[in-house]
């Protein structure tokens, strides 16, 4: 059984996204592939739009147990949307199960226009990363979208710098979350570390401690740290020491 959704917004792209066998079908500029999905890039009149395909959801029990991963993300994009985050504009998505195993899936979502992530503005040593004022707005939108999804109870799992994009107006946008998830208790609170953890990952080599340290105070919504959130910087500082 296959279940397909494609946007009314988009009804005129029926011939290219109207079930997931045409999708299935598209060909394009492949940008990324492993054993278990690809990504390719398509364009329509003038718009490109970002197409990932997902053949399998991993062996044995993994193909019946558990959200695939596909469906993972579109429903991730889905709350980004609704909690009010900035993200990728969602065009279509669906999967194909058959005896109740995962077969096939796909996600479609329109490309932010005139958007880089970060880490790419970070490896070429982008002027805009020594702009204090440029700096600053995205740290509070990028702080405030945390904030937003740990109030949730949600963790983002892989917040790292290329799955943060900016554009020309200094907005900036959250994208690619298939391993994002509910927690709670202890659970959340080292998923919460984590996700910080990765931001910083970075950002201890492109930001002056003063930013790194404003961010969190912006993230925690203080104007200074208390004990505790002496401790949890601790915690995010020490993340990955010996796994780097």
């Amino acid at each position: 059984m296959a279940g397909w959704h494609l946007d009314p917004a988009y009804a005129q792209l029926a011939s290219d996204f109207a079930s997931l066998e045409a999708v299935f079908a598209l060909e394009g500029e492949r940008l990324t592939r492993d054993p278990l999905s690809e990504v390719i890039r398509i364009e329509r009149a003038g718009v490109r739009y970002y197409v990932k395909r997902y053949w399998g959801a991993g062996k044995g029990l993994r193909r019946y147990i558990g959200r695939p991963r596909v469906k993972a993300e579109w429903q991730n994009l889905k709350c980004f949307a609704k909690w009010g985050i900035a993200t990728a504009p969602i065009v279509a998505y669906g999967l194909e199960r058959k005896a109740g195993a995962f077969v096939r899936g796909a996600l479609i979502t329109r490309e932010l226009d005139r958007t880089e992530d970060l880490a790419l503005l970070a490896g070429r040593g982008d002027p805009r990363l020594g702009d204090a004022r440029w700096v600053d707005g995205i740290s509070r939108q990028l702080a405030r979208a945390t904030r937003v999804l740990h109030d949730h109870h949600f963790t983002h799992n892989d917040l790292k710098w290329r799955n943060l994009l900016v554009n020309d107006r200094a907005e900036l946008f959250l994208i690619d979350c298939p391993t994002g998830a509910f927690w709670w208790g202890p659970l959340l609170r080292y998923r919460e570390v984590k996700d910080l953890a990765c931001l910083d990952k970075v950002a201890k080599h492109q930001l002056s401690r003063t930013q790194r340290l404003r961010f969190y105070l912006q993230y925690r919504g203080r104007q200074r740290l208390n004990g505790s959130d002496k401790r949890r910087v601790r915690q995010i500082v020490g993340f990955f020491e010996g796994r780097e």
